[in-house]
């Protein structure tokens, strides 16, 4: 009597199979790829998560907070930062209390689209998360470079005011110079970068209220006007107008990359990088506010460097406007390569070999090649 032999598998069952196994290893946190090797290393500690959190939120585009203020008014525009620094804070902690708990059960989460693996499903992670947050990591990036370009800009003129260039040629070569910073292969490579961002943004802040007060006192500043201009649709339109420049100066998308980089047994890191962050976050935020809206009431800028500038004339030294402006350009590089990491993790996944080591011809090579990719 002869042995029974199983019946052949269908090619489905052995897809679904495979599937089944792939969500096995993600749950138990055993998929080891190049992006997770080389870009989001876990080797950095709670001062450096310190240093990422507040370069990728304590960014250049707080200069823009006496702009919201001109639609607010003194004590919503107040109300609005306070409340958007509790919100923030609190929201940032919470998502990193979840990375710790799944980090104590065994999987722990490096992305995003880990998170939304979880919790939605993978393909929600796959296709809803992780565009979305590539689409918000690009925006800043696009952000920064556009702003580095005006920047850039600002200094010429100083110096050239019957200059020719444009702004998209200052704008190419800032990008240049964020496509070199971008070869740095880990995201924990870039903390001493970010420890420079730090300081660089107090630099910038502590420049644009010591100018904010100084002119404000001068005779040669604007006459100060706090009330709220336009008919009421428009200042409905403004309202709305402020509390977006007020989120999206809060905004960050990277935390669970920035948690990712953190050396196990990541419990309570991230809670005191936050807190080295927002002590950082409030007093550039409110000091730049006030300052800049008390100075130039309603006839605040959209970035108040311009107002140090009235009809060609400056109302600071030159060389003060000069040396703030190369502070934030120095920033907008760090910032804009801190919202690259995400995109530099996926082509590091895709082209990378984990295999071979980092910095072998093999990772190297398309590394460099898909560069120019990140920045186009």
């Amino acid at each position: 009597m002869g042995t029974q032999q199983p019946p052949p598998s269908h090619p489905s069952q052995g897809a679904a199979k495979e599937e089944d196994q792939a969500a096995d290893q993600h749950e138990k946190g055993q998929v080891q790829d190049a992006g997770a090797l080389f870009v989001l290393k876990s080797k950095g500690s709670w001062v450096h998560s310190g240093y990422h959190l507040t370069t990728s939120i304590v960014a250049p585009a707080l200069l823009s907070l006496p702009y919201a203020f001109t639609f607010l008014g003194w004590i919503c525009g107040i109300v609005s930062l306070v409340i958007g620094a509790l919100v923030t804070f609190y929201s940032y902690n919470l998502i990193s209390m979840v990375l710790e708990r799944h980090a104590e059960l065994g999987h722990r989460h490096l992305r995003f689209r880990d998170m939304a693996h979880d919790i939605l499903g993978p393909k929600w992670g796959r296709y809803y998360v992780g565009p979305i947050q590539f689409m918000v990591c690009y925006g800043a990036v696009v952000a920064c470079t556009l702003l580095g370009g005006q920047c850039m800009k600002s200094i010429y003129l100083l110096s050239n005011p019957n200059g020719s260039m444009k702004l998209y040629e200052f704008v190419i070569i800032f990008g240049c110079f964020m496509l070199i910073l971008a070869q740095i292969p880990s995201f924990h490579s870039l903390r001493h970068i970010n420890l420079v961002s730090l300081v660089l943004s107090l630099s910038y802040s502590a420049c644009a209220t010591a100018a904010s007060i100084y002119i404000g006192n001068s005779s040669k500043g604007p006459k100060k006007d706090y009330s709220i201009k336009g008919d009421t649709e428009s200042q409905i339109f403004g309202i709305f107008n402020a509390i977006a420049i007020i989120a999206t100066t809060y905004g960050n998308g990277i935390i669970p990359e920035i948690q990712a980089t953190l050396a196990p047994p990541v419990k309570g890191k991230m809670f005191k990088g936050l807190c080295v962050c927002y002590g950082v976050l409030t007093v550039t935020f409110f000091s730049v506010a006030i300052s800049g809206y008390w100075a130039f009431g309603n006839q605040s800028e959209g970035l108040i460097l311009t107002n140090f500038l009235e009809d060609g004339k400056t109302l600071v030294p030159k060389w003060f406007i000069f040396m703030t402006n190369v502070f934030t350009i120095l920033q907008l590089s760090a910032v804009g390569v801190v919202y690259l990491q995400p995109t530099n993790e996926v082509l590091e996944k895709t082209f990378g070999d984990p295999s071979n080591p980092e910095f072998s011809a093999r990772n190297v090579f398309p590394r460099v090649i898909t560069a120019p990719c990140r920045l186009s």
